[in-house]
């Protein structure tokens, strides 16, 4: 696995804007210039059309990192390319001509709350979806539907309705912005709708390893796993944002008088040990990535049981992560709940994405 960290200079270019983006309530120009620069967006896409076409190892490392930079930043990229990955399952000759460009970024929704009427060349697209990450500046749109043909859904071998994923682009929908969160501010998760929009045929695909149109090893790569594994890590990278400005917040207030030294030694001592904690899981979740990594290269597939043990970890992972910020918070004082500071912005940051259902119900 390549070390994929950022040197300095780029982190503090990074951090400089991001209370600046919390407050405007979307990234700022000059950290989407270093994403385009540095093709984060197009962490998976194939180097032929211009993507970094990373391993799924690598990648996750990618993203701890930017999640340690800054929450709204590191999620951004995180679903970003997680929408961008979608390349590999969409009409070939049209992945060239969108994904040549630089600065292509979807993202949308997985919530199936749209309607496709099948006709004769294509689809009639209606809906309305919400928590489009990245919505300022996303170039298309993807979103789940329900597909009908002649009045009534198409049922699947399963007799379940067949749900079609599809994308769009940014001048035939409409965004309302309506992303008011505590935290993750930056990410500007806004909705957005269409109505009855004619789309062809080749503006539908399906993410399953059978649809995909691409050969690269992560477009076999189960979407359910994919997903978990890249949201876990960017609580994981937020929560190690959180030791260290904690430790930072904990020290200065011993220097202030504010806490005795043994006061000090014992909240210290409580960082020192949940970084302990999370590391050691932090391993062992890097371990089964690896593993399940090397086995699809391997076999062109990956056993159930590792599957499942992705799954577990992830959401173990997450809750460890949750649970040591929960009791580490209260040692920080009352800066920690000024809505100004870094520590309170990583607090709602990480709280906010805990607010995704995909790690709260592993085992349901």
């Amino acid at each position: 696995m390549k070390n994929k960290a950022f040197n300095k200079e780029i982190m503090a270019a990074l951090r400089k804007y991001a209370a600046i983006a919390d407050e405007k309530g979307r990234l700022q120009n000059e950290q989407l210039k270093l994403a385009y620069q540095y093709g984060w967006f197009k962490i998976f896409v194939p180097e032929k059309y211009n993507g970094l076409e990373l391993g799924l190892p690598d990648a996750l490392l990618l993203e701890e990192q930017l999640a340690f930079i800054d929450g709204s930043l590191g999620w951004t990229v995180t679903l970003c390319a997680g929408a961008n990955l979608f390349v590999g399952y969409i009409n070939r000759k049209t992945a060239a001509q969108i994904f040549g460009s630089q600065k292509v970024c979807f993202g949308g929704s997985g919530a199936a709350t749209g309607k496709a009427i099948v006709t004769g060349d294509g689809f009639m697209v209606s809906g309305f979806w919400k928590y489009a990450t990245g919505a300022p500046h996303l170039t298309h749109f993807t979103a789940n539907c329900i597909i009908e043909k002649d009045g009534k859904p198409v049922l699947k071998k399963d007799n379940q309705p067949l749900i079609q994923s599809f994308f769009f682009k940014r001048n035939e929908v409409n965004i309302m912005e309506d992303w008011n969160t505590p935290g993750l501010k930056a990410t500007a998760g806004h909705s957005f709708s269409v109505s009855h929009l004619k789309l062809p045929k080749e503006r539908a695909f399906m993410i399953d390893a059978a649809s995909a149109t691409h050969t690269g090893p992560v477009f076999q790569f189960p979407f359910l796993q994919f997903a978990e594994l890249t949201l876990a890590v960017n609580t994981l990278g937020m929560t190690r944002h959180f030791l260290k400005e904690a430790a930072s917040v904990i020290k200065k207030r011993k220097q202030e008088k504010k806490i005795t030294a043994k006061q000090y030694d014992y909240s210290d001592t409580f960082i020192t040990n949940a970084g302990g904690s999370i590391e050691a899981l932090r391993e062992d979740f890097y371990e089964a990535v690896e593993a399940a990594w090397n086995e699809l290269l391997a076999k062109k597939k990956i056993h159930t049981k590792k599957l499942h043990n992705i799954s577990k970890l992830s959401a173990r992972l997450v809750k460890e992560c949750r649970a040591q910020v929960a009791a580490i918070y209260p040692y920080c004082g009352l800066s920690a709940v000024n809505g100004n500071t870094e520590i309170a912005r990583i607090f709602r940051d990480i709280f906010t994405a805990s607010q995704h259902s995909l790690l709260n119900y592993p085992d349901v």
